[in-house]
């Protein structure tokens, strides 16, 4: 007989699926497949290249639960997994939104490896995130899907390890959240102690959601150095049309100077019965500052700038099962090296790339 080994991430999701048909351990099991079929073209004065591929756009599988403590207080608790139906070798256990914590009248606070509220706060303004073609190709400098304090010192649109969050109940629409990511790496170079602080305060009534965002990222780039993000969100929806906008100002400490830049952000979603039209638009202006180094996508001079156009169509084939098709176009100017954030094709000076993509989502 032919004996098959179960490593210890497949063992402890079995382990756990007994416990999805106990109402009394309140248990959920919840994912999405997220797969596109993609043809990229990269044109720079190298030349170009062309590449058809599949990709996935951050599958997931997760278990969530809680427990009633009493006094309307509970415990809450999350484990979730990326997925790679296209490649199983970048599967992983508990890589993506995972917690332990507590929930009552005066809020929500937990510890683990989850998105910070900079990111939250307008990742739903995005009709196409998290594609390849969202908008952290431009705002947020990058994503940074799981990280710590020195395993990526650029982007702001991150999950944290080892971070601890409070949120906010709501009160007459309005919300906050606050996240402080703890300096474990303390010590990684000399002088050096970073850590970040994440925020974000949101009103929410009537069709509108105003969100403002501000995340400090301290010793990253230089010892004593502090880098920052602030950001304004706006998104109104009337019947079936919905428009969003959104601010960002990036600001880093470098060794060799101050680096800053802005960018904005525009969407627009029209459903038609099981149809959605989407479009996005985001630009990137010139960096400013005198360092003479690239933080990311990031460059300080004239024609470091970028923008990036997306059309697109989803169709409801069920309420939890989608057909998407879109197109994407990334156009960095002569010293700009602006690169898709996910499923990155390679990006270089004045580089233009080109997306068509054609997939399908299921959510369970």
């Amino acid at each position: 007989m032919r004996k098959q080994y179960i490593g210890p991430p497949a063992f402890v999701l079995l382990a756990l699926l007994p416990l999805a048909g106990r109402a009394d351990d309140g248990v959920v099991i919840y994912g999405r497949l997220n797969l596109a079929e993609e043809a990229v073209k990269v044109e720079s004065s190298q030349g170009s290249l062309t590449q058809v591929r599949l990709s996935n756009n951050r599958s997931v599988v997760g278990f969530r639960g809680e427990e009633g403590l009493g006094e309307g207080l509970k415990l809450i608790w999350q484990i979730e997994n990326s997925v790679a139906p296209d490649d199983a070798s970048a599967s992983g256990f508990a890589t993506r939104d995972s917690r332990l914590g507590l929930a009552g009248r005066y809020g929500t606070v937990f510890a683990g490896n989850w998105t910070l509220p900079y990111n939250l706060a307008t990742q739903g303004f995005d009709p196409f995130y998290p594609t390849t073609a969202g908008y952290m190709a431009l705002l947020g400098n990058g994503a940074a899907p799981t990280v710590n304090n020195t395993s990526n010192i650029v982007s702001f649109d991150r999950r944290q390890q080892n971070v601890v969050q409070y949120w906010t109940p709501n009160w007459q629409g309005w919300s906050g959240k606050l996240a402080w990511g703890t300096p474990e790496e303390k010590g990684s170079k000399p002088g050096y102690k970073p850590q970040l602080w994440s925020a974000a305060v949101s009103y929410e009534a009537d069709g509108l959601i105003a969100t403002l965002a501000h995340e400090i990222h301290e010793d990253y780039q230089s010892a004593g150095g502090r880098d920052t993000g602030s950001k304004l969100g706006l998104a109104y929806q009337w019947g079936s049309t919905r428009l969003a906008a959104i601010w960002e100002r990036l600001r880093y400490e470098t060794g060799s100077g101050v680096l800053a830049r802005n960018a904005w952000y525009l969407s627009a979603t029209q459903q038609l019965g099981k149809l959605s039209l989407r479009l996005g638009y985001g630009h990137a202006a010139d960096g400013s500052g005198p360092a003479s180094q690239a933080v990311g996508g990031l460059r300080s001079g004239d024609r470091t700038g970028a923008a990036q156009l997306t059309v697109g169509a989803e169709y409801g084939l069920s309420k939890r099962t989608f057909l998407q098709a879109y197109a994407s176009r990334l156009r960095n100017e002569d010293r700009a090296s602006y690169d898709f954030a996910i499923n990155r094709p390679g990006a270089s000076p004045g580089s233009r790339a080109n997306l068509l993509a054609a997939g399908l989502r299921h959510n369970f």
